[in-house]
């Protein structure tokens, strides 16, 4: 990480830095800051998302092809339900997670709460990204329109940045261009750091950027989902569930979502 951190802890932006299919690394800034006091990026002139995502102009290796949606088979959905009858210790947690859903579900029937969320260096529903420290912060310190510029205390970064604090953390680091091909690999080969890691740029993305079938591909109960909830379990039980999880569907349905994020990105240099 740069040296200069405080930078970036005083504000609370940070660098992200982001590889793509096609050998493309690109950087840009992330915030997360309370819903009710930032503006969502403006979509209203974007394209529909079934155009956008139909797979035209996407880099690398996603194909023109369409692709089919990623859903459990019979065959997994029984062999994972046999695993958890088999699990001495699978009904007991079943019923303390339904009870701890109802006690969330009246909790947040008592109490709004002004949830945190992700904001982008990104302009009208689309992510800038920067092949280079200096051409993004060239951009930042330019009169260019982007979504983090209603941040408070935005021009005081703005002011102080320089290309040599624009180095991301390893925390802030992600490889979108590796998941599939690992997910092709088997359970065996699953890398749960490299996906969990895709997981989590690409919910923040799905919201930021109002791209819905990003959200809804890995809402919770989502098979998506379901295979981070696998990743994330440790013993025997969780490694026959990830076991019966299919590669090809598991790689298909990441393989549609990093054609989505794709057709999102706007490269500014």
């Amino acid at each position: 990480m740069a040296d200069d951190s405080t930078l970036w802890d005083e504000f609370e932006v940070f660098p992200v830095e982001i590889a793509m299919p096609g050998n493309r690394v690109g950087l840009t800034l992330r915030a997360y800051r309370p819903a009710s006091t930032i503006t969502a990026t403006d979509v209203s002139e974007r394209e529909d998302e079934d155009d956008v995502f139909s797979g035209r102009n996407v880099p690398g290796p996603i194909d023109d092809e369409e692709l089919p949606e990623f859903e459990w088979t019979k065959e997994q959905l029984d062999a994972i339900a046999e695993d958890a009858a088999d699990d001495p210790d699978a009904e007991e947690a079943a019923e303390s997670k339904e009870l701890e859903d109802e006690e969330d579900d009246e909790a947040e029937e008592a109490e709004v709460v002004d949830e945190e969320v992700p904001l982008f260096l990104s302009h009208k529903g689309k992510l800038l990204l920067f092949k280079s420290p200096e051409g993004l912060v060239e951009f930042v310190k330019s009169k260019a329109p982007h979504d983090l510029t209603q941040l408070k205390d935005w021009k005081k970064l703005v002011a102080k940045v320089k290309p040599s604090d624009v180095d991301a953390d390893d925390d802030d680091t992600y490889e979108l261009d590796l998941v599939v091909e690992n997910l092709r690999g088997g359970p065996d080969a699953w890398d749960a750091g490299l996906v969990l890691a895709a997981g989590e740029i690409a919910r923040d993305l799905g919201h930021a950027l109002q791209l819905k079938k990003i959200v809804l591909s890995l809402s919770p109960g989502s098979p998506l989902d379901d295979l981070d909830e696998a990743l994330r379990a440790t013993g025997f039980f969780a490694r026959r569930k990830l076991k019966k999880i299919g590669s090809e569907q598991a790689s298909l349905g990441w393989r549609t979502i990093i054609g989505k994020i794709s057709s999102a990105v706007d490269w500014r240099d």
